[in-house]
């Protein structure tokens, strides 16, 4: 027992530090001075060196170049008390200058002094850290001091010293510890400038010196609420509005979005996004912090990530009923200005850029390498895809990779060598065309040459590529009418805005514009010379005094439908044209009686003395015009020589007669019908346009304006197109045909060394673990837009895609190909005016919502499938079953009968 006593004794003298013989004074000087660890060595980033007293240092260099250790020029103890401040704080003097009134030792020569003549009782050693600072290394004397506060409680600060190196994690960690935060809680840092602004610290990893942090600035440490806002997001008006939202709890995830102005296109994408489980978890769980890529010269700077980290933390707390989500709609339009002010805007459109924004604010590459993309050349598909594949995740790899990133076959074949080219190319959703009908349905009024019979509303069915005269064969088989008799024209604002050729194509012609087809006589045409009859366009128009001084213009308004006017070329007169028109308009106007002609005997025999009609303008269309149109000056006609074509017999062969009194004036205009023309001689070419003037007295007296503007609606009108549902899988496959390139879009063939239009087919080689498929509703063409409003079926659970993945399958685990629905970004109306609403399936519960801005319902599955359906999201059966391991969860289970099921007006769209 005694050995082993004896043994324990000398182990722990051994630990004890043993104070080594006091060298002799040369030797002290060589090694504080000269040796490896003396002060001329040069200085090495992140190693610690000591201040000393210049006099105290000064003294012992005196001491130890006499050689004499008996002198009275021993220095004594280490005193650096004439660097600090005081005695308490024991804080360095400001401005104090090396060399003047401090000398810098590195550490070993520092407890070299230490041990050979100690330091001055209670005095701390003064030890500093060696900082690399562009293009130098010093030491950091004066360290950064910053004044450490909570946001509830700015007037306490906690005082803290930082390297310029030291990272602002380290301020953060710090601050966490002095004011005891939880691990669970979530904190960020502002800081107070200067003057008197607020900046937040978004990037924790940069230093100190990087973030420009300055001795005596004031650090905040924020905490977030438990309803996931944060305290400075927030009024101080709101306070107890928070509390009170705070008090209520909710499901998790059910929390609408209001409505901006125009902004349901962003909350339905956003409830989509939110509903997707693994992405939401990472979010919650703030596993995105140590992800955010604050220098990506392709992201935003962290923003767009953390701005819906916060909604989807707000949304996912249980604590709201709904969301204004301003802030987010804010940074989405800073950074993506097609989105700025209030516009409808397409949801998937948003989607995309979300997406991307996300992908790259969480980037894990910090710099992006160069990657030479390769051909497959001859080698297996395996060998190439996997290469893309890794190619891809060189420069790109994130959580949004990791869930929505999938992989394109793509097989380019040239037409004249027959060269393959095969490309592996990455995609984050599927946009898949909707099977087109060929058919389309026209709205078009038919208005006879027959006076007593009311324009006719048809409805036709015409080939989506065809031309004007398939319309009037379409209309031909309604009315009996030759095709040859007929002739099209848009009609808008009272006036002609197009008369249509044979050929023209009905591209051309927008569903919403109004489309008339007048019968003509076999014989007639516009301009042709050679026709024994002319059509003439007609006008309509009120003269109304004008408000000027002299009262020598008139105003004119435009009213009623314009006609086409078939006239026998022999009788191109004034006279004889008024006849015509007045018989093609006697079903709404009324000749004047006998005693009506009497009482104007007087005043036509002023009107017509030279036999000649006022000037006057020219109308059509709708008789509820908004207001007069204004024809310019017009001073009457001096003489006969005017003529409604270019070639018609002169004024001394127009027959002239005496005439009682005429309802209207003739006059010819311009094809707008708002100025007169001078004559058609000015221009051999130009087509010759009448307009029927009226007076009001005599407008408002002869011209009925309900039979006018009468019509009947053809037993076809009732007809509707109908449009068969088609299943999602055919959309896909039709997404995987082949197709041949388009002018614009050639391929340069590398055998043939040049552009080619060739066949290209896209094959699905690898899904992703989230699968969004946008379905093209809306087409667009250089004439037309339109929206398609087909009946999508899209299964809700077991979708399988085995059939169309092209890489080798794994039998053994056939989840791997198949997808359940867990979102639905649904539109309703047309391209013009629509609103964007969201079906969701909960993480949590496995219970189905609507989403409609701020308004949020429960629904059952049999209610999701709809017109409306715009983007699908679906998710891997694999993937649910491993974040929701339990037994009977992997599926989620029909929802019950909901208790406030969404308004008819939107569910009932079938």
């Amino acid at each position: 027992m005694a050995a082993v006593a004896a043994n324990v004794a000398a182990a722990a003298e051994d630990r004890e530090p043993q104070r080594e013989e006091v060298p002799g004074l040369e030797s002290q000087r060589r090694q504080i001075e000269n040796g490896k660890s003396g002060r001329e060595r040069p200085l090495r980033a992140g190693e610690s060196w000591f201040l000393v007293e210049q006099h105290w240092y000064k003294q012992w260099e005196v001491y130890v170049q006499g050689g004499d250790q008996d002198s009275g020029t021993f220095p004594g103890c280490i005193n650096n008390a004439d660097l600090f401040e005081d005695q308490v704080n024991w804080r360095l003097k400001k401005g104090l200058v090396e060399g003047e009134d401090y000398v810098l030792l590195p550490a070993a020569a520092w407890h070299y002094l230490v041990d050979w003549y100690g330091l001055e009782h209670g005095q701390p050693p003064i030890e500093r850290k060696v900082v690399e600072l562009p293009s130098v290394q010093k030491v950091e004397v004066y360290p950064v001091e910053l004044l450490l506060v909570r946001h509830s409680d700015m007037d306490t600060p906690h005082t803290a010293q930082f390297s310029h190196t030291d990272s602002v994690d380290l301020v953060l960690r710090t601050a966490r510890e002095q004011f005891l935060v939880s691990p669970q809680e979530e904190t960020r840092l502002w800081i107070k400038n200067a003057e008197g602004s607020f900046e937040r610290l978004c990037n924790t990893r940069v230093t100190l010196l990087d973030a420009a942090l300055r001795t005596g600035q004031v650090v905040i440490m924020e905490t977030r609420n438990k309803d996931g806002t944060w305290p400075s997001a927030q009024p101080q008006a709101v306070n107890t509005a928070l509390e009170e939202e705070e008090e209520f709890q909710g499901q998790p995830g059910i929390c609408g979005l209001t409505n901006l102005g125009n902004t349901c296109f962003m909350n339905s994408a956003l409830q989509c996004l939110s509903n997707v489980p693994q992405l939401t978890e990472y979010f919650l769980k703030n596993r995105y912090l140590e992800e955010l890529n604050f220098c990506n010269p392709l992201g935003m700077k962290g923003e767009i990530a953390e701005a819906y980290a916060d909604l989807v933390k707000q949304a996912w707390s249980g604590h709201h009923r709904s969301i204004v989500p301003h802030v987010f709609k804010t940074k989405v339009g800073h950074f993506a200005s097609q989105f700025l002010g209030y516009q409808q805007h397409d949801s998937q459109e948003l989607l995309s850029f979300l997406l991307d924004g996300l992908h790259e604010d969480l980037n894990r590459v910090k710099k992006k390498e160069y990657v030479e993309l390769c051909d497959a050349a001859g080698r297996p598909d395996q060998e190439v895809a996997q290469e893309a594949w890794q190619n891809h995740k060189r420069r790109n790899d994130s959580v949004i990779v990791d869930t929505f990133h999938g992989l394109f076959k793509s097989t380019l074949v040239c037409p004249d060598c027959g060269n393959v080219s095969v490309t592996f190319d990455p995609f984050c959703y599927l946009s898949v065309p909707l099977p087109v009908s060929h058919k389309r349905v026209m709205e078009v009024f038919f208005v006879s040459m027959d006076p007593r019979r009311k324009p006719e509303q048809h409805r036709l069915v015409v080939p989506k590529k065809g031309k004007i005269s398939d319309l009037c064969v379409a209309l031909a088989k309604h009315t009996g009418m030759s095709p040859e008799r007929m002739m099209v024209a848009d009609v808008f604002s009272h006036r002609f805005y197009k008369i249509y050729q044979l050929e023209e194509s009905l591209s051309s012609i927008l569903d919403r514009d109004d489309i008339f087809i007048y019968e003509v006589s076999g014989r007639s045409a516009i301009g042709e010379n050679s026709r024994e009859d002319v059509v003439l366009p007609i006008y309509l128009r009120e003269r109304t005094p004008a408000r000027d001084y002299n009262n020598s213009y008139y105003g004119l308004m435009l009213f009623g439908h314009p006609l086409l006017v078939s006239v026998p070329r022999d009788r191109l007169s004034w006279d004889a044209l008024y006849h015509i028109l007045l018989y093609r308009l006697s079903r709404y106007v009324t000749r004047p009686s006998s005693d009506d002609e009497d009482d104007g005997d007087e005043k036509a025999d002023m009107e017509d003395k030279d036999n000649i009609p006022k000037p006057g303008h020219v109308a059509g269309g709708s008789s509820q015009d908004s207001g007069p149109e204004q024809a310019g000056p017009s001073s009457g006609v001096a003489g006969g020589s005017r003529a409604p074509v270019d070639n018609s017999p002169g004024p001394s062969h127009w027959p002239q007669r005496a005439r009682r009194k005429h309802l209207f004036t003739l006059q010819t205009v311009n094809s707008n019908g708002t100025s007169d023309r001078s004559t058609f001689n000015e221009d051999t070419h130009a087509q010759p346009y009448i307009a029927i003037d009226w007076e009001p007295e005599m407008k408002k007296r002869y011209y009925d304006e309900v039979e006018a503007e009468g019509y009947v609606k053809h037993d076809c009108v009732g007809y509707v197109l109908k449009k068969a549902p088609v299943r999602l899988q055919e959309c896909i496959e039709l997404f995987t045909t082949v197709e041949t390139l388009e002018k614009e879009n050639p391929w340069y063939c590398p055998t043939c060394k040049q552009h080619q239009l060739a066949t290209k087919k896209l094959d699905l080689w690898m899904l992703p673990e989230t699968l969004i498929i946008h379905l093209k509703r809306f087409s667009y063409t250089k004439f037309s837009r339109e929206k398609l409003d087909t009946l999508v079926e899209f299964p809700i659970r077991d979708l399988d895609f085995s059939e169309f993945v092209m890489k080798p399958q794994n039998e053994s685990a056939p989840e791997l190909y198949k997808y359940d629905l867990i979102a639905v970004s649904n539109h309703y109306g047309g391209l013009r005016d629509g609103h964007y609403t969201t079906f969701a399936c909960n993480k949590d519960s496995g219970q189905w919502h609507y989403f409609d801005d701020n308004s949020v319902s429960p629904v059952t599955e049999n209610q999701i499938e709809s017109k409306a359906a715009y983007v699908l999201f679906y998710q891997r059966q694999d993937v649910a079953r491993r974040l929701q391991p339990q037994p009977g969860l992997a599926d989620p289970p029909a929802s019950p009968a909901c208790d406030s099921p969404p308004s008819s007006e939107f569910m009932d769209v079938n």
